[in-house]
């Protein structure tokens, strides 16, 4: 057995038992070569049904360990760390609780990590599954919202997350414990909890330390789930509400890693009031997007460019927030320091 056969799958749940029974049935279903050393940890994040027994009951008769731990602070963040801190295998994936697993997920992920020696971390496709049916608008947003929905294609060839720019979704990804000990846990600020409008910025907070360590990943197509979507997100209040926390959230992200995935440096681009010139643009450009799908009647091509604004709007929230908040404290501190 190599390091690369030795692997924990560790998912973080909060009061979803029913779909966390199926993500766990799809689990114990998967196609496991009999070399592949592997477990399942199952962090109970303060849930109220009956997730416990649902583990207790699967754990009966899975094919491979099935643990559960408790963690009582809120926020996917803190039950990833929590399950991070116990003893785990060399390779540890991350799949959501509300996920099907392709027969062959665990098998290609490993393959991967055999095979490139060099890389670090690997991740997949994610798909839909529709828990209403799609609405005709959300075909006219293009992918601008595949993110709200947690839904990810990068298309059918493998390649170097890194060379292309792109990161994996939460939902789908594994990383090498050696990068995990490198760079340190999930930032719990910046993860979601609850029903928090902070959207989980966590997992690109983590990439942007492994990209310090010039850690490189790759996009895996046969490694592939399949994700729930619950009527509830296929709303536009509920993506205007995304991308307005995304903005948030990004800022607050942006203030501790000023250079993006793209490679452009922050602190070195032109501000209005602190807030990135180009940030105005792109809102203008928008604005225009929204005014002609609006006379159009395209209300698909309207709720993308409005999202969008919203994501303005709450990088701009973030941004003036935060410069007034250091204007209040640079004067607090200049008055105490006041010779009388």
């Amino acid at each position: 057995m190599t390091h690369s056969d030795d692997v924990t799958v560790l998912i973080c749940t909060w009061n979803r038992a029913a779909l966390l029974d199926e993500t766990l049935a799809t689990l114990a279903a998967m196609n496991v070569p009999s070399t592949i050393h592997w477990e399942v940890v199952v962090v109970d994040n303060n849930s109220t049904d009956g997730t416990r027994a649902c583990v207790e009951r699967r754990a009966r008769g899975f094919p491979a360990p099935l643990r559960y731990m408790f963690e009582p602070r809120q926020g996917k963040s803190f039950a990833m760390n929590a399950g991070l801190r116990r003893p785990l295998r060399s390779i540890i994936a991350f799949a959501d609780d509300d996920v099907r697993v392709d027969p062959g997920w665990l098998a290609s992920c490993l393959d991967a990590f055999r095979e490139h020696p060099e890389i670090d971390y690997v991740g997949g496709p994610v798909d839909p599954i529709w828990e209403a049916p799609c609405p005709p608008w959300f075909e006219r947003t293009g992918k601008v919202l595949w993110g709200t929905l947690a839904i990810l294609d990068y298309g059918d060839e493998p390649f170097v997350f890194e060379e292309r720019r792109k990161v994996p979704l939460g939902a789908n990804f594994a990383v090498r414990r050696s990068l995990l000990d490198a760079v340190g846990e999930f930032d719990p600020a910046l993860g979601r909890s609850g029903d928090n409008v902070l959207l989980g910025q966590e997992l690109p907070e983590f990439f942007a330390r492994t990209r310090s360590v010039r850690a490189r990943g790759m996009y895996l197509p046969r490694m592939r789930v399949q994700h729930h979507v619950p009527a509830h997100r296929l709303q536009p209040d509920y993506c205007r509400r995304w991308w307005y926390g995304k903005g948030i959230s990004r800022a607050r992200l942006e203030a501790i890693h000023p250079v993006t995935e793209l490679g452009l440096d922050l602190r070195e681009v032109p501000t209005i009031a602190g807030v990135p010139r180009f940030l105005f643009g792109d809102a203008a450009r928008d604005g225009v997007r929204w005014l002609k799908a609006a006379v159009r009647g395209d209300r698909g091509a309207r709720l993308a460019a409005e999202t969008q604004l919203w994501y303005f709007g709450g990088q701009l929230r973030e941004r003036l927030g935060r410069r007034r908040q250091e204007g209040l404290t640079h004067r607090s501190g200049a008055q105490t320091g006041r010779v009388l």
